[in-house]
């Protein structure tokens, strides 16, 4: 299965300091437009403009380059065109010294910019535009990667954490953001927190009622007094119930911050449920299609290839935390057997050594899961059967049970059973892919009886050899007589 490549978020952001710091670039600041924080503003983007006013063709948050083409001489106009930009919420502007049109940068912009407080970069002549837009464009395809992977690593922990219960992924979230985490309930108490300032100042306590009355998937965010930043959303899948998932900290809530938000705010739910003791199962139920599982999967599960894995036991068999570990996955239930999600091969071989005969399905797309799951019951029969591990993928006999192709065999094989000149031909045959020479040699005969006795053969089956689908039908009958 092909993989795809990294996807940049479009909320994906550098800041400003990554593209001055670069020292392939060469870009000098000029201090006195550079306000506080100026150099950990976000960029989103950078863009070459000439216009005299292109507000209205940004976005915010660009890196703005020009060579000031179509820059006015007059202060005023330097000042409406700086506002211009500043308005339309650009980080900062890039003017590229391009002699002779300037042979230096020009003061009108350079008091411009420090009288709006827009950060004001100097492009020297060796640097062309292209290469700021090239090193911008990497800054935040590796940002972008970055994100990626601490949701991924989030996910997989806060997962685990899941089985032990909600406190435990409460913690995660404290320590993965870092800051305060509570569980709270309708009438404003914790039922889990960790480091939370309870009980809440009022002005939270509203945004919280005002929370409980929308409905869906939601979330909310202030600013508090004390200049702590707060998140809260509804835990699934009580979307519309009480319980909140509130989450403070001194630092504003970036993109990926809120995914991992979402994912703890989608396992605290599941695991809440009465009855959710073993979170693993729950989930294993949920992706593999036996519940509502629509609004968590693409919290819980990146894009990837996995695969369900089954076993029943033989005789003594260690249970669900043997199976979680040897497995490298929380996503386990188990009943009779046990049926599980990984993202890796599973060694069934030492499965089988420890008293589970399992099978696994073939490798597959979150999505796909639940169309694999089905596979199970027949993996689980052939394995049965043959009292051997099954793979799927691995020929029709990874699938069909053994008394099922035997019964097929004979079906199919009976006008020529009492003929074995006929069936060893025949097979000889098909397996040489219908090779007249290659067949001959194989059984030591004439070219022409091997003719002769296909030619029986096929008139007796009532078969049309010439057929592909046919021959295919017949290598399989074959194959299990």
């Amino acid at each position: 299965m092909a993989k795809t490549p990294p996807r940049m978020e479009p909320d994906v952001t550098v800041p400003l300091r990554a593209v001055v710091g670069d020292p392939a670039l060469a870009l000098e600041p000029v201090r006195e437009t550079l306000r506080p924080g100026a150099l950990d503003l976000a960029v989103r983007w950078a863009h070459v403009s000439e216009l005299r006013e292109p507000g209205p063709y940004l976005l915010g948050e660009e890196l703005l380059l020009t060579a000031g083409v179509n820059l006015p001489d007059e202060q005023r106009e330097v000042e409406r065109y700086v506002r211009g930009l500043r308005d339309a919420g650009i980080t900062a502007l890039g003017f590229g010294v391009t002699p002779p049109l300037h042979e230096e940068l020009p003061r009108t912009l350079r008091r411009a910019c420090a009288r709006y407080g827009l950060p004001l970069l100097v492009v020297p002549v060796t640097t062309p535009f292209l290469a700021i837009s090239r090193a911008v464009a990497v800054a935040l395809a590796e940002a972008s990667q970055r994100d990626q992977r601490r949701i991924a690593e989030a996910r997989e922990a806060l997962t685990r954490a899941a089985s032990a219960g909600p406190a435990e992924v409460a913690r995660g979230l404290a320590h993965r953001l870092p800051g305060w985490v509570a569980l709270v309930n309708a009438d404003g108490t914790a039922a889990v927190e960790v480091r939370a300032p309870l009980p809440f100042p009022p002005e939270l306590t509203a945004l919280l009622a005002r929370l409980r009355d929308g409905t869906g998937i939601r979330s909310a965010t202030t600013e508090l007094a004390d200049g702590t930043f707060v998140l809260a959303q509804p835990v699934y899948p009580q979307a519309t119930a009480s319980r909140l998932l509130v989450v403070g900290r001194r630092q504003r809530f970036e993109a990926t911050d809120r995914a991992v938000v979402g994912i703890g705010a989608a396992l605290l739910g599941l695991a809440d449920q009465p009855g959710a003791a073993a979170l693993g199962g729950t989930l294993t139920a949920l992706l593999l299609g036996r519940a509502d599982a629509a609004e968590v999967l693409g919290e819980l599960l990146p894009s990837g290839e996995y695969r369900v894995v089954a076993g029943v036991p033989e005789g003594s068999a260690p249970g669900i935390g043997w199976l979680r570990d040897r497995l490298g996955t929380p996503l386990v239930e188990t009943s009779e057997g046990f049926t599980a999600i990984v993202s890796t091969a599973p060694d069934l071989g030492e499965l089988r050594a420890h008293g589970w005969l399992a099978v696994t399905t073939r490798p597959v797309e979150p999505g796909e899961l639940p169309v694999a799951a089905r596979e199970i019951p027949a993996l689980l029969q052939r394995a049965r059967s043959t009292g051997k591990p099954v793979t799927a993928g691995e020929g029709f006999d990874a699938i069909v049970p053994p008394e099922v192709a035997r019964s097929y065999a004979v079906r199919t094989l009976a006008p020529i059973a009492d003929r074995p000149e006929l069936l060893d031909t025949l097979r000889a045959w098909l397996a040489h892919h219908g090779g007249w020479d290659r067949t001959a040699a194989a059984l030591g005969v004439h070219r022409n009886s091997v003719r002769h006795r296909i030619g029986q053969a096929g008139r007796l089956l009532g078969a049309d050899l010439s057929d592909p689908d046919v021959r295919m039908r017949l290598w399989f009958a074959l194959s299990r007589a």
